[in-house]
């Protein structure tokens, strides 16, 4: 039971909430305190945490499934649960619907916003799989698919949306959208072989960089004009400084003639920007509260 377990953990990436989840709380407190003006409750961060683990894994579930073929015929991930005959695709459909319950029953213990629009949440959590197949714009497909992390977070404590909340939102889809830009460059000559739609299959290694500092750019911009039209202070704007260095960095090490610190670029350095814009956010805003 452990080992298996252990291999549906290993497919939905359990190591990547880290791109998610802090942004999916930094939208519940940021909203919180924006539109009522004090912090969300305990409950609501449980009901939030259940609420990303349902979507993030039915999304998983969703693509490993959809994406099976494909993933067959790649050797970086013929490994995959599915491929490998580790996970049956029935058994990857029951727990891609056991997420999805978790999903609604969280959502309902939210807000009455966050119900009514969870049929968007899902179109998008099953549509990006397919994108792929047809566009070279699925990066910014994926990146407005993940964040709604923190849109969601935001509807769930608040129960509405305003222009704050997009301006959250854009930024972080533009992160994502940048560091899976960057992702995508080890699948380049596999994706053009098969026909498949991405950005560095369409324009190349060294475009395909570039692209994705401008998507960074977007998202540093972002995140500056935040600080200035919200009550965030300077424990936001230090937070800000080390992620912009952390960007800086990401981008720094990679180069088309030195793609070894790829892993590095896409995961590490991203994992630890999300983490930091978050415990940013929430000293500031908790340092203000009390």
């Amino acid at each position: 039971m452990f080992k298996k377990i252990g291999v549906f953990l290993e497919m939905i990436k359990i190591e990547h909430t880290l791109f998610a989840l802090p942004f999916a709380f930094m939208g519940a407190i940021l909203g919180s305190v924006v539109v009522s003006g004090h912090l969300p409750s305990w409950a609501q961060i449980g009901w939030i945490l259940m609420a990303m683990f349902g979507a993030r894994s039915a999304a998983f579930g969703l693509n490993r499934m959809i994406d099976q073929v494909i993933d067959k015929k790649n050797p970086r991930t013929a490994g995959r649960a599915i491929p490998a005959g580790l996970l049956k695709t029935a058994e990857v459909i029951v727990f891609t619907i056991v997420c999805f319950f978790l999903l609604f029953w969280a959502a309902i213990e939210l807000s009455p916003l966050a119900v009514k629009l969870l049929p968007i949440a899902v179109f998008f959590l099953v549509f990006y799989s397919y994108t792929k197949r047809f566009t070279w714009l699925c990066h910014v497909i994926l990146g407005f698919t993940i964040a709604l992390a923190p849109l969601g977070g935001w509807v769930a404590v608040t129960n509405s949306i305003d222009w704050k909340a997009l301006l959250l939102y854009v930024s972080v889809a533009f992160w994502t959208a940048g560091f899976d830009v960057i992702y995508a460059i080890q699948d380049m000559e596999f994706d053009r072989k098969e026909g498949l739609f991405s950005i560095p299959a369409r324009f190349g290694l060294h475009k395909s960089l570039k692209i994705a500092r401008y998507f960074h750019m977007v998202t540093a911009v972002g995140f500056i004009i935040l600080f200035f039209v919200t009550d965030l202070s300077w424990w936001y704007f230090a937070g800000m400084v080390i992620s912009y260095m952390i960007l800086f960095y990401e981008h720094y090490i990679l180069s088309p003639n030195d793609m070894s610190k790829l892993q590095t670029s896409f995961f590490t350095m991203n994992s630890v920007l999300s983490i930091v814009v978050f415990v940013f956010t929430l000293i500031d805003l908790v340092v203000q509260f009390h």
